[in-house]
């Protein structure tokens, strides 16, 4: 493996200040590309260079917002001329450890926006530029609880198949473009996010996981790492194993 795969590459990652969008700004960063860094957050910027640097520049976000989204692709297309990567990893978790019947409706529509909506949106902003080029890697990041479904987890559960369903059409859709998407499913990882869940729902994920641990940051990036890379060349529509054995299909 080069450290420079990525070099003369330009990527956007969401959710990029914290958690796994800043595990993999940084791997993408270590083997020479150019990350601009989109996160709602920009008190968390501080982990990352401000402004636009030589790897990469940071920029306050929106993903719910096609205005915002709209206006921060194309700044990074008029800095940059180009976008090879776009890994969607902003995500929220919504309220957990709650049957259905207890779910609010605006936490339900709240999550959605997040982890649908703003993939979709960067999706349909970057594409045409990817498009323009012939070439082109998307990761959306989904979730086990995507394909089995965490109780007490409606909504996360329900956004993040969707998302695995929306990787599964629009790899169909650019196939033959030179552009892949795919998706990742982790199981649980510790991040910020899992962090703030409450101590039972997470021993609920942990438990069903066969390695009986959480998977780290650094594994996480590894495989997005290659999942973006030229090299996975002729895999598109998939989403990626990360489950320590919990999801063998």
């Amino acid at each position: 493996m080069s450290h420079a795969r990525f070099s003369g590459q330009t990527a956007v990652v969401t959710g990029a200040a914290s958690g796994l969008g800043l595990a993999i700004t940084r791997r993408l960063q270590a083997e020479g590309a150019f990350v601009a860094a989109f996160d709602f957050d920009a008190r968390l910027f501080g982990e990352l260079d401000a402004g636009f640097g030589p790897s990469g520049g940071c920029v306050k976000v929106d993903v719910t917002s096609e205005p915002s989204v709209r206006a921060a692709v194309a700044e990074v297309l008029l800095q940059r001329h180009r976008i090879d990567i776009l890994v969607n990893s902003a995500g929220i978790a919504g309220k957990t450890n709650l049957k259905s019947h207890e779910v609010a409706l605006d936490d339900l529509e709240s999550v959605m926006k997040v982890n649908v909506i703003g993939p979709f949106l960067m999706a349909k902003h970057v594409l045409p530029a990817m498009l323009g080029r012939k070439y082109g890697r998307i990761l959306h990041i989904a979730s086990i609880a995507g394909k089995e479904g965490n109780a007490g987890m409606l909504a996360y559960s329900a956004s993040k198949a969707a998302v695995i369903g929306m990787t599964k059409v629009q790899g169909k859709e650019y196939a033959e473009d030179g552009i892949t998407v795919n998706a990742l499913a982790p199981a649980v990882i510790r991040t910020p996010m899992v962090a703030a869940l409450p101590e039972a729902q997470v021993k609920y994920m942990t438990d069903k996981i066969p390695m009986k641990r959480c998977g780290s940051l650094e594994e996480v990036a590894s495989i997005a790492a290659f999942i973006v890379s030229p090299e996975a060349s002729f895999t598109t529509g998939f989403t990626f194993d990360l489950t320590g054995g919990r999801a063998v299909y």
